[in-house]
């Protein structure tokens, strides 16, 4: 008895909904995703074999390299708050574009008097060399307790939690410099903060 022959049909794959969930996803990820901030001062941080992330939230960052010191705390609304109140410290009042624009900046070294024309100039003008000179920590201006303090009380008001402080330092930075940021925190009482680090793989 003859083998009945079953004809061959090809298979189509209707590819249309697989390339809108993909094109979909692409556009839902960038629109979602936070932009890297450039910073002002590149840092070569010491290494180590820790692994701790830094927290995202209710953290400020103390950047110090060549002597200097830049200032930064995470979320625009403590970002905000902490600028309106060094401006009622200082006696200094900020507009609401001014506070916005601030809310936006990342890492930044400037002394207060300089802040207004500071916000005027745009990202790039900010990250020119010689613009931000640092903060000043003097011992008859010490500003940089100034922002320590007001980010407490700023991260307090706006999320009820406490502030912590993370210092991320040059690994060929001179130890009297981090002593002297190590002195404020201490002044605040401030006794627990993480060194930020590059991290290496451990040794199998």
């Amino acid at each position: 008895m003859p083998r009945i022959k079953v004809k061959r049909t090809s298979t189509v794959t209707d590819m249309t909904a697989m390339c809108d969930v993909a094109a979909l996803l692409l556009t839902f990820f960038i629109l979602t995703a936070t932009a890297k901030q450039p910073e002002p001062l590149a840092v070569s941080t010491p290494s180590s074999t820790y692994e701790f992330k830094v927290p995202a939230e209710n953290n400020a960052t103390l950047t110090i390299g060549q002597g200097k010191v830049f200032f930064e705390v995470a979320g625009q609304k403590v970002k905000a708050r902490t600028l309106e109140l060094i401006g009622q410290q200082y006696k200094i009042n900020f507009t609401p574009q001014e506070i916005k624009d601030f809310s936006l900046v990342g890492s930044f070294g400037v002394p207060v008097s300089s802040l207004k024309s500071f916000l005027a100039l745009d990202g790039g003008e900010r990250m020119k060399p010689g613009v931000q000179g640092g903060i000043p920590t003097d011992s008859t201006d010490n500003q940089l307790n100034s922002w320590v303090l007001q980010a407490r009380t700023a991260t307090a008001e706006v999320n009820q939690q406490p502030m912590r402080v993370s210092i991320k330092g040059d690994s060929k930075q001179e130890y009297p410099v981090v002593k002297k940021i190590i002195d404020v925190l201490q002044k605040q009482k401030v006794n627990k903060f993480l060194l930020v680090t590059n991290a290496e793989a451990r040794k199998k």
